[in-house]
């Protein structure tokens, strides 16, 4: 049985409205946020590599699910495997992933505001005469030119589509700005709404558990962000375990309601809390 000793490991956390329950529920997947969670640019976050290791072997679905929209899924892949994890395509879960397939749903020819390194994954979409905005994290691209372009496509009834509204992230070089306030300029400047397809999305989360046929509440997610990665989580029927690094800041469990199930140190003791509560 999950999480024989909930109550106790929690410390009376109180998740019950949106949370399995524990005392009759077992854990088969787990979702795994990728940048600030188990590593920062090119570094390993210590102890994360082994940790999901550890979550394989015990026989437990694993999944890597992000908002990173600076790189395709190549990309993701690529740097997972250069910094020592074993990751394969079809255990990456992205939102420009989501981004896509709501375009080809709406049947809209997107303007991209996106980083040069992401573009392949939208390959083969018209783009000609724009009548949407796909917003993701393109700093070379949130400068006024651009920014003034999509204002004025949205203004004449172009759809305004959001990756994600992080409101920032973590670099090497300490905390940065995410696509969110580019994002919430361009809803105040036109007066409109964004379809957000990025965590913390319900769909987001179910679409990442699709292809284990399990239930919301047979998953654990594990990030840095308490309202994308948790509380998103939790949201839609999920346990949710905040760890201390990346973009944490002291006080962030205390920030949504309700509190996370667990916050942990970093990724490898969210891995030991799971597996020492099976």
């Amino acid at each position: 049985m999950l999480f024989k000793h909930f109550i106790n490991l929690t410390r009376g956390v109180n998740c019950r409205r949106y949370l399995c329950t524990m005392a009759t529920t077992t854990v088969k997947t787990v979702l795994v946020d990728l940048s600030g969670t188990v590593h920062v640019d090119t570094d390993e976050i210590p102890g994360s590599i082994d940790a999901v290791t550890r979550l394989v072997h015990a026989g437990l679905n694993v999944k890597f699910v992000t908002n990173t929209t600076k790189e395709s899924k190549k990309c993701l892949v690529d740097r997972l495997t250069n910094i020592g994890f074993s990751a394969q395509p079809s255990q990456v879960f992205t939102s420009l992933t989501a981004a896509r397939q709501l375009v080809e749903k709406l049947g809209v020819r997107p303007f991209l505001m996106l980083d040069q390194r992401a573009l392949v994954d939208f390959e083969g979409l018209d783009q000609s005469n724009p009548d949407a905005v796909l917003i993701g994290l393109a700093p070379d691209n949130f400068n006024y030119e651009t920014m003034n372009k999509a204002f004025r496509l949205i203004l004449d009834g172009a759809t305004l589509i959001a990756i994600h509204k992080a409101r920032y992230y973590k670099r090497k070089d300490g905390l940065a700005l995410g696509p969110g306030p580019f994002v919430t300029a361009l809803e105040y400047a036109t007066d409109t709404k964004a379809k957000v397809v990025g965590k913390p999305e319900k769909s987001f989360f179910l679409s990442a558990i699709e292809e284990f046929e399990c239930r919301p509440e047979e998953c654990v997610m594990i990030g840095d962000d308490a309202r994308d990665d948790v509380l998103g989580a939790m949201t839609a029927g999920m346990c949710g375990v905040l760890v201390k690094t990346g973009k944490y800041r002291e006080g962030d469990e205390n920030k949504i309601e309700p509190k996370p199930t667990y916050t942990a140190d970093n990724f490898s003791a969210a891995v030991d809390y799971i597996l020492q509560s099976l």
